[in-house]
């Protein structure tokens, strides 16, 4: 069957559940094939890489766009409508999701983007989710701040901990690492940010979001994550950090190539200076 996407899926699926009631093929025996197929696409081949290169750069040219056009009195659909515009110019496919929100919208996370107009002071974050050029998904995240003003101490403090928890996360990868070792090795959430953890400390990436799914502590179930992580594989590095009844949170995510001799982070689009900490003047 033609095609990429939920519908495909969904209609690969009902064949198969047909087959199965009418016996199936003769002298064959009907499977599910996801397992297979997403294990078989983790590794990536050299042509898989270089699309992946170009759909990388393309959405980040189109990330650029959108920020350059984020400001106070637009609505958070006109913001995400720009990302949009740019991934069809650079001959992107779709976008997943609807993931851009503001100010207190930003917590708890996953609000879609809605009519909400973006006001002075505050944070604008986004997961672009996106099937860009040669059906390659790009899946990146960046918390932008909006002015005039500085953002707050608590603001700077959560954005400087989200990238130190991709950061560190990322330093780990390497061709065989143990799935448990990045879950249990490197840079772990402060106990005030685990309520509104991410649902994966990593996840794969090629067609769409694929496997692996690299789990919390809290939701690592013994024997079912038993693999190593091996050359070509491409994957993504999450962080959201915002505190249970807050009125933000940060949402940062990198793109990522494991190597023979380490990794290679695809991901070139720079974090916000202000967020960081970088400058001075008074918070808002």
């Amino acid at each position: 069957m033609g095609g990429r996407g939920p519908d495909a899926a969904r209609s690969a699926r009902h064949a198969g559940l047909a087959l199965a009631a009418a016996g199936g093929p003769a002298g064959q025996t009907l499977f599910d094939g996801e397992e297979v197929t997403e294990k078989a696409r983790a590794i990536k081949g050299p042509d898989e890489i270089r699309a992946m290169r170009c759909a990388s750069h393309a959405c980040e040219a189109a990330v650029a766009t959108m920020e350059a056009a984020c400001q106070p009195g637009l609505t958070e659909d006109d913001i995400w409508a720009v990302l949009h515009a740019e991934n069809i110019r650079r001959g992107g496919e779709w976008i997943e999701t609807r993931l851009l929100s503001s100010g207190p919208r930003t917590n708890p996370w996953f609000q879609e983007c809605g009519p909400r107009r973006v006001q002075e002071n505050e944070i604008v974050a986004f997961d672009t989710d996106l099937i860009g050029c040669y059906g390659i998904c790009v899946d990146i995240s960046r918390t932008w701040w909006v002015g005039p003003g500085r953002p707050r101490p608590d603001m700077v403090e959560a954005m400087q901990h989200a990238h130190e928890h991709i950061t560190t996360k990322m330093a780990l990868l390497r061709p065989g690492l143990s799935f448990h070792e990045l879950t249990f090795g490197g840079h772990q959430l402060a106990p005030k940010y685990d309520a509104r953890k991410y649902s994966c400390r990593f996840h794969g990436v090629g067609l769409c979001d694929e496997w692996p799914l690299i789990a919390y502590p809290d939701h690592y179930v013994d024997g079912a994550f038993d693999y190593e992580v091996q050359a070509g594989m491409t994957l993504c590095v999450e962080a959201l950090v915002g505190e249970d009844g807050g009125d933000f949170c940060i949402k940062l995510e990198d793109q990522v190539l494991i190597t023979e001799g380490g990794y290679e982070t695809l991901t070139r689009y720079p974090f916000d200076p202000a967020l960081m900490g970088e400058g001075s003047g008074p918070a808002a």
